[in-house]
């Protein structure tokens, strides 16, 4: 496919724009970027022209792949703040990569569209709850263990790698309602992403991808993931630092509407483009 420059430069730019985005909520929100990543990619595959009924496992792959680094950068500025929950990730990673796999599985499976779809509607009520949900809303007074961590860590793997994101989607809005408070959930939950992004992108790997974009390892795209690294890499840790200094609630209400503003603009792509 040939592609002139006029064209071309203006995509790269809004990828590298979404990817600097994408790395400061990953530090800010525990997020791992991939809730803006996800539809950057999206949209700029679709302007290069590539629009076939397996271009959104691509999307998924290469911000799964990125959420890797961006993970471990993220863990690492929280931890120096003495705010990572090493004893909720270590209960919670083997359950988390197990839905991971699955998720991965099923994502393989399923066309474009119905991911985008699925992508929206859960990003929607992520959103809603954060925005709308009150702080006194309680579950339990501490994070669940035995067989009911044995159902929701599978839950919380399999759901995020069908959205391309890390953890903190689900992550967050799962601790606080257990009682953990805001800022060591953001922290934890980037440690979530690490462990869904990993073995998800190991599957990832190995899917043969019809019509991919040139450069595509399995369903990862090497040109984007190098862009969304590069970026992420230098934003993720301002975010963590931004994180600390923000109040717990307005961080809560800055979430919400980062993702809702997402899941309308995926949806809007899906269901009317």
């Amino acid at each position: 496919m040939t592609l002139d420059l006029s064209t071309l430069a203006p995509l790269v730019a809004v990828l590298m724009a979404a990817s600097a985005v994408a790395g400061l909520l990953a530090g800010l929100f525990g997020v791992g970027g991939g809730i803006i990543l996800v539809p950057a990619f999206y949209f700029v595959l679709h302007g290069l022209g590539y629009d076939g009924p397996q271009v959104m496992q691509v999307c998924l792959a290469t911000s799964l792949a990125s959420i890797i680094v961006t993970s471990i950068r993220s863990v690492h500025a929280h931890n120096k703040r003495g705010a990572v929950d090493w004893d909720i990730l270590k209960g919670w990673a083997p359950g988390i990569a197990i839905g991971a796999v699955l998720g991965m599985l099923a994502a393989a499976r399923l066309r474009s569209e119905v991911l985008a779809v699925i992508f929206g509607v859960l990003a929607t009520m992520v959103g809603l709850y954060l925005a709308f949900g009150r702080q006194s809303w309680r579950l339990g007074p501490q994070m669940p263990q035995g067989g009911a961590r044995a159902a929701l860590s599978p839950t919380v793997g399999f759901f995020s790698v069908l959205m391309g994101i890390g953890g903190g989607s689900f992550g967050v809005p799962l601790m606080t309602l257990y009682s953990v408070p805001m800022h060591r959930a953001v922290a934890t939950a980037a440690g979530f992403g690490l462990v869904i992004a990993v073995p998800s992108v190991i599957g990832f790997l190995f899917l043969n991808v019809a019509g991919a974009p040139p450069l595509t390892v399995g369903a990862v795209n090497v040109p984007a993931l190098v862009i969304a690294i590069s970026m992420t890499l230098i934003t993720a840790p301002m975010g963590a630092k931004l994180a600390h200094a923000l109040d717990a609630l307005l961080l809560r209400r800055l979430f919400a509407v980062f993702i809702l503003i997402v899941a309308v603009n995926m949806l809007r792509k899906a269901l009317w483009a």
